[in-house]
């Protein structure tokens, strides 16, 4: 009979904070159905998420969405700023119970479309210089260097548990304008990222660009040369400092 009393007690110690959950995540089940045919990978970083799915079949993009996330009263409570697969969703709140044993989150809530119950997997909540959510602020045209400031429409890149993913969208209008992501390595000022799926073209999945970075006065300074050979020069600002939301 204690060892059946002992589960509730440690349903309860599992309540989480917003750290635990940072990294990045892989579905393996959805509603007790394993995930075999698709990577369905999710980053939670800096109260942000986002996630991307792709067929394994042929890496073909399947869809995108995210946006803040929060632990209240117990529970994980997600936005969505951009969400591919019904648009008319930006906006919407859901609340999710959450359970973590060990390397896995069990999330459940109910939707417009019924009960949800997920299973992720922790793929890795390793940090580096750049790890955390980032939208774009700067970059070079010409040699002169143009500055702007984030708001609903925006391009923003979440780095975290090794894994990257930058979206670009419009969380006024609900229009989206593309999605990649994949493995990403930072270290010494070299950064390199790995393409695991990409929403304009699944032909560049597994393609490696490298580029040189820096962090100056908290800022991602991002430079090196396209896929097509063209010079890139950028700038990063921590999205809860660039992102200047309308009143």
């Amino acid at each position: 009979m204690k060892k059946f009393l002992l589960l509730p007690l440690l349903l309860v110690a599992c309540t989480l904070a917003a750290q635990q959950v940072e990294g990045a995540w892989k579905l393996v089940s959805q509603n007790q159905v394993p995930i075999t045919d698709q990577e369905f990978i999710k980053i939670y970083q800096d109260n942000y998420f986002a996630f991307g799915i792709k067929n394994l079949a042929d890496n073909s993009f399947v869809g995108a969405g995210g946006g803040p996330f929060s632990m209240v009263s117990g529970k994980l409570q997600e936005t969505l700023d951009f969400f591919t697969l019904n648009p008319e969703h930006v906006g919407m709140v859901t609340s999710f119970d959450v359970n973590l044993i060990g390397s896995q989150l069990t999330v459940s809530a109910t939707t417009p479309k019924g009960p949800l119950v997920e299973v992720w997997e922790k793929v890795s909540d390793a940090k580096d210089d750049l790890t955390g959510n980032w939208v774009i602020t700067g970059r070079k045209r010409e040699d002169q260097l143009q500055r702007s400031t984030p708001g609903a429409r925006r391009t923003i890149k979440i780095l975290g548990g090794g894994r990257f993913q930058w979206v670009a969208f419009n969380s006024e209008t609900r229009e989206f304008s593309g999605t990649g992501g994949g493995i990403y390595r930072a270290q010494e000022g070299k950064y390199v990222e790995t393409i695991t799926f990409f929403s304009r073209d699944n032909s560049r999945v597994g393609a490696s660009l490298g580029f040189d970075y820096q962090v100056i006065d908290g800022e991602w300074h991002h430079s090196g040369l396209s896929s097509a050979g063209q010079p890139i020069f950028e700038i990063w600002t921590p999205y809860a400092k660039g992102y200047k939301p309308a009143k």
